[in-house]
């Protein structure tokens, strides 16, 4: 009696906590990963509840099965069979399983037979009612639209770790929070039925939105792909953004990645999106830039007059030259933007101190990664004034002597299409949390970086070179005014010097009277067709689409006449 009394009164509630330990089992509840979706809702990456089939090694044993005639024995080498004949296993391999777990531990408890199976395997599995099978759901990554925004979406480890891209960047958003249960087991280890307590809850991550459109994105992505094989580009990029809010709502590069299969993609930099993370010299894109700074400076118009040499010596002992010979030209600013004048726009640049146009320049955004948040994402080089030898004084007023990202680039033609006021550039519109709330929304204040007048002016200058540049077929689009600009650049070796390629790019945007979109190319050594006539047909199509798909008004008034020559 006194026995009983100590085992069922004073140490009643010790024992029955180490009974439970002994039969208690803990257990992770995964939460699920938030989407990532494009601006309409599309999912661009979401989670889907997959299972790891496991087993308990030390509880395998032939067992009873109910059947319509009967109960029959089901040996573990039959089991073993069934299991595989479902997972794709041989019953050999799962037996090797089993047989490997006890070697290593004769009373092992937990062995994994196949992971991160769909639900059809589960059931199928499930439904053989083996008692020592046991199934624990274990959340899975899908991306639907394969290799839509791949770049920009990046891509999970076979363990659910964020590796790239949106995954990572905001893997503060999107990680969910797992919870615990417990069951309890009888002495055979099978789990007790009904037993299963939660102990602690499963949090589920938050959802990032993205100002990206997932139907623009597939159709720019196929235009650059298309033209990139034609013209056989390395790689290549566009970029596709509004111009009075700083949204991207396409950004496209070549190669890109399928989440869904990342090793199809063996070189990193293609798993990436180089839009953001390889900055180059711009070349002559960068010209609107210096002419819009010299006009909001007010030292000059656009009919102000110089005599562009082909080769221009300054008095500093710098050389500067334009692409092809030729005779003195006499240009105004309008004209030496339509024919790309190095040494034209040199005399312009040169009305600017250093300073000045360094000024001007990280105001613009050079120099400076962007706001998207997008992780590597590059700054590009600026050297201070201060350092720039007698030829980078030069070669910075068009586009060579520093680099810039395709994000950038586009930027900058966003500030002179919004009357000089540059946006914020927005990638992800924020986190969205279960109650529908958003945080991390973006800020969308604007920066005046030039005048009104002057980007107004500029945009007019960028209309001539559309309509009057040697690409005026090439990229013309029926019924509406565009102002654009084409840039070719010898691309780095990485060791000081330049490779015999050339990174070709066209940016502008439309209606050039009512700006709503930047459209911004760039294709790296196409080795067919080696300069701007390789990336208009992609500009072309891409802004056709663009005011088609957003239905903007076509222009009602002709563009200004500027005159190019003197």
């Amino acid at each position: 009696m006194v026995r009983l009394i100590d085992i069922q009164v004073v140490r009643a509630e010790a024992l029955s906590a180490d009974s439970l330990g002994n039969r208690s089992v803990e257990q992770p509840v995964f939460g699920s990963r938030g989407d990532i979706v494009d601006a309409n809702g599309v999912v661009l990456a979401g989670t889907v509840m997959r299972y790891n089939i496991t087993l308990s090694p030390r509880n395998a044993r032939e067992f009873d099965r109910s059947t319509d005639t009967g109960d029959v024995t089901v040996t573990v080498a039959q089991a073993a069979a069934e299991v595989g004949a479902i997972t794709g296993q041989t019953g050999d391999e799962i037996l090797q399983i089993i047989a490997a777990s006890l070697a290593a531990d004769k009373d092992s408890d937990y062995a994994v037979v196949m992971r991160a199976v769909d639900v059809a395997v589960f059931r199928a599995i499930d439904k053989l009612d083996i008692p020592w099978m046991y199934a624990e759901k274990n959340p899975g990554r899908v991306y639907p639209d394969g290799a839509v925004a791949g770049n920009l979406v990046g891509f999970v480890s076979s363990g659910g770790e964020p590796q790239a891209g949106i995954e990572l960047g905001q893997d503060a958003c999107l990680a969910s929070t797992n919870g615990t249960e417990t069951y309890e087991k009888g002495a055979d280890g099978v789990r007790l039925p009904q037993s299963t307590v939660t102990t602690a809850q499963a949090k589920d991550g938050g959802d990032i939105v993205t100002t990206i459109d997932a139907d623009l994105q597939w159709f720019v992505q196929q235009v650059l792909a298309e033209q990139a094989v034609a013209t056989g580009a390395a790689w290549g990029n566009v970029v596709v953004q509004e111009v009075k809010t700083g949204k991207l709502v396409a950004v496209a590069d070549y190669p890109s990645v399928d989440p869904n299969n990342v090793n199809g993609t063996p070189e990193a930099d293609d798993r990436g999106s180089r839009a953001f993370t390889s900055p180059f010299e711009p070349g002559s894109t960068f010209k609107a830039l210096t002419t819009a700074s010299v006009l909001d400076a007010g030292l000059a118009t656009p009919a102000s007059r110089v005599v562009a040499p082909y080769r221009y010596l300054p008095p500093n002992g710098a050389n500067v030259n334009d692409s092809s010979n030729h005779a003195d030209l006499n240009l105004t600013l309008t004209g030496v933007m339509i024919e790309s004048s190095n040494t034209g726009m040199s005399k312009f640049g040169e009305l600017l101190s250093d300073q000045q146009r360094y000024d001007y320049m990280t105001r613009f955004g050079v120099g400076s990664a962007s706001e998207s948040g997008f992780l590597a994402e590059e700054s590009g080089t600026l050297r201070p004034y201060e350092d720039w030898d007698n030829q980078t004084k030069y070669a910075t007023m068009f586009g060579q002597g520093l680099t810039t990202t395709a994000l950038q680039v586009s930027s900058m033609y966003q500030t002179l299409a919004n009357n000089g006021v540059r946006m914020p550039v927005q990638l992800v519109a924020g986190c969205r949390h279960a109650d529908g709330t958003m945080t991390d929304v973006p800020g969308a204040v604007g920066t005046p970086v030039v005048s009104a007048k002057a980007a107004r002016d500029t945009a007019d200058i960028l209309e001539m070179v559309y309509q009057k540049a040697w690409l005026a077929k090439t990229w013309a689009i029926p019924g509406y005014r565009v102002a654009a600009k084409t840039g070719t650049a010898q691309m780095p070796d990485g060791q000081g010097g330049y490779t015999k390629g050339y990174l070709v790019s066209v940016s502008g945007f439309a209606p050039a009277d009512d700006p709503q979109y930047v459209v911004s190319v760039s294709l790296a050594d196409p080795v067919k067709l080696n300069s701007s006539a390789a990336s208009a047909p992609i500009f072309q199509e891409v802004m056709s689409q663009v005011l088609k798909k957003y239905r903007a008004v076509p222009s009602g008034a002709t563009a200004p006449a500027l005159p190019g020559t003197w």
